[in-house]
């Protein structure tokens, strides 16, 4: 349903390595080159398809208005996990490098048996969820 998913940043050196570090155990890589984003003021991650050809799914980007960016109350981009372990790393990523917890990971049976995730926040705020389906135990 979605294309892609587009997150502000006031500090995009800090928030690439953020995002490096925990997207890495949920499978995407960064698409872009190493330093473009101070260039074009963009950086990209998602997964490697058919051929070589990269899916970016994930851009970080300063607001085109020039204004600061703000994360949104309510809104949170959810990510897919293929097990407990991706979701365990990404969570401490996301601590080790500046990221704040928004939940621990774990089952949450109020969402459905098999619905295991860690929340954290970014160091702008944007709220982040890692999302395991499929296993009521660990792998």
């Amino acid at each position: 349903m979605l294309s892609y998913v587009c997150i502000g940043t006031n500090d995009m050196a800090r928030s690439v390595a953020f995002y490096d570090a925990v997207l890495a155990p949920l499978g995407f890589r960064r698409g872009t080159a190493p330093g473009e984003e101070e260039r074009t003021g963009w950086a990209g991650w998602g997964t490697s398809e058919a051929k070589g050809a990269a899916e970016l799914a994930l851009w970080l980007c300063r607001p085109f208005n020039g204004l600061s960016a703000t994360a949104g109350n309510g809104t949170m981009v959810a990510l897919k996990a293929q097990s407990w372990a991706a979701v365990q790393a990404f969570h401490a990523a996301a601590l080790e490098n500046g990221g704040s917890s928004e939940g621990e990971p774990g089952l949450r049976p109020q969402y459905d048996d098999d619905f295991y995730s860690a929340y954290v926040r970014d160091l702008d705020g944007n709220k982040l969820a890692a999302v395991c389906r499929g296993f009521t135990s660990a792998q």
